[in-house]
């Protein structure tokens, strides 16, 4: 996989409480993913981008919430998510190394 694709499959982490909870408890890390990323695509990223070994990868698309915005109707946007579990003994670490 090139460099390019590499930064569009994985578009940024997705903080959540819940997933502070799975990095801290399970070593998994959740990543907001392109709508046409594999699984095989964010397991090289990941890997490549962050030096890390990867585990397994679980992807699950989330469907935009209808929102009524005063007296319109409006749609969020559609997220594809990638839970990823790292192997034992990797980490990633977002808060920076200061």
């Amino acid at each position: 996989m090139n460099q390019e694709r590499m930064y569009q499959v994985l578009l940024a982490p997705h903080v959540s409480e819940k997933g502070t909870l799975l990095a801290d408890e399970k070593n998994q890390h959740v990543f907001k993913v392109a709508t046409d990323a594999t699984r095989t695509e964010v397991k090289q990223a990941v890997e490549e981008l962050f030096k890390v070994k990867v585990d397994k990868v679980r992807i699950l698309n989330v469907k935009g919430k209808t929102k009524r915005f005063g007296g319109r109707l409006g749609k969020r946007s559609d997220v594809r998510k990638a839970y990823v579990t790292l192997q034992a003994g990797s980490d990633i670490d977002f808060a920076g190394a200061s």
